[in-house]
């Protein structure tokens, strides 16, 4: 059927706690809701989070992308027509990948309802079941905030974090010594830098003098330094997690003949550009042996927590961790009722999403 409008709106959700890390400090969302409607009124929902230092975008440019789009956006009618602009558009996504996700996803999803399928049995993937487990993230808050959030974390039983690292020593030392201090045999611990060291050898130097075992390092050094990277997964011994300096099948090109332990691709599905372009990502890095994390930009609601589920159901067997699924632990308010986010012991029951689309219940 065809659709008949094309809405776009900016999401101001405040967080009810600041997120702070090396490239931002964040109060609330900054994202995009896409909605499409069909001629009978059913609605498909997508969004997207620009992120200017990850892929150049604004709220303003996903406006200007959809403007610019929209009306060939309109003519779609199937899950071809949308892999087909896909596969006929590259260059356009690779600009804009944050606002080709909000419009893909609500495409999507809506298509999913025409045909009264789960997205995954839309695009001819594994039927979504089980749990998925996520990760505890922890910013560079001052210590005291730090153990508060450390302290709530564990209280629920969560055993695999992310630390923010923040460049100053003897407070990074601290937070580290008192995530370590649990000495608990299941305790998984990677640190987050954000591009935050200039070169290698000045990273490896401060990096060693952390305390506690390590199993991967996000970001440590300018987006886009590959082979500073490589000298400090030999160095180091652990390896590098790839976020802002991954986001395209083709950049494979640039890793693929390095041995696959030394990189993990971070798989945020707004920064992919969507859905069927994380699914490539996903299918590559399996095909060469580099596990991957499904990542979230911070202050994600539902939609795009439903999204990433797609590709982690879609790959568990190289999937080491899933982040985001915060829900109103994070936000004053989501735009799906129920929100969809972790539990106890940061685990997420997918039981309950059985619905066409989505599956998710817009406010």
């Amino acid at each position: 059927m065809a659709i008949k409008r094309l809405d776009v709106q900016s999401l101001n959700i405040p967080f009810k706690q600041a997120f702070v890390h090396a490239s931002a400090v964040r109060a609330m969302t900054e994202a995009v809701l896409v909605t499409v409607t069909n001629g009978d009124g059913i609605a498909g929902i997508g969004e997207g989070c620009p992120r200017r230092y990850v892929t150049g975008e604004t709220i303003d440019s996903i406006r200007d992308f959809i403007e610019t789009h929209c009306e060939q956006c309109m003519t779609f009618r199937s899950v071809q027509d949308v892999k087909q602009w896909v596969a006929e558009h590259v260059s356009i996504i690779d600009q804009n990948p944050a606002a080709w996700c909000a419009v893909e996803n609500a495409c999507l999803d809506l298509f999913g309802k025409e045909a009264g399928l789960p997205i995954e049995t839309l695009l001819g993937l594994p039927s979504l079941n089980g749990r998925f487990q996520y990760s505890a993230v922890l910013g560079t808050d001052n210590l005291q905030s730090f153990e508060k959030q450390l302290q709530r974390y564990r209280s629920v039983g969560f055993t695999d974090f992310k630390v923010k690292v923040t460049g100053r020593l003897q407070d990074d030392i601290d937070k580290l010594g008192r995530l370590h201090s649990f000495k608990d045999s299941k305790l998984r611990v990677r640190l987050d830098a954000n591009n935050l060291w200039g070169d290698a050898e000045r990273a490896w130097s401060y990096l060693k003098q952390l305390p506690g075992r390590i199993t991967a390092i996000e970001e440590p050094l300018k987006v886009g330094d590959y082979d500073g990277c490589r000298w400090l997964a030999r160095e180091m011994k652990v390896p590098i997690i790839l976020d802002e300096s991954f986001l395209r099948v083709d950049q494979f090109a640039l890793i693929q003949s390095d041995p696959p332990s030394t990189w993990i691709i971070n798989i945020r599905v707004s920064k992919m550009g969507g859905i069927l372009r994380a699914l490539a990502v996903a299918k590559r890095a399996k095909e060469i042996g580099i596990p991957v994390i499904i990542g979230a930009q911070v202050g994600e609601t539902s939609i795009l927590t439903r999204a990433a589920l797609t590709i982690a159901n879609s790959y568990r067997g190289i999937v080491i961790a899933q982040e985001g699924a915060f829900g109103t632990l994070l936000l004053e308010r989501d735009i799906c009722d129920p929100p969809l986010m972790f539990g106890a012991a940061g685990r997420l029951d997918t039981t309950a999403l059985s619905g066409a689309g989505l599956g998710l219940i817009r406010l």
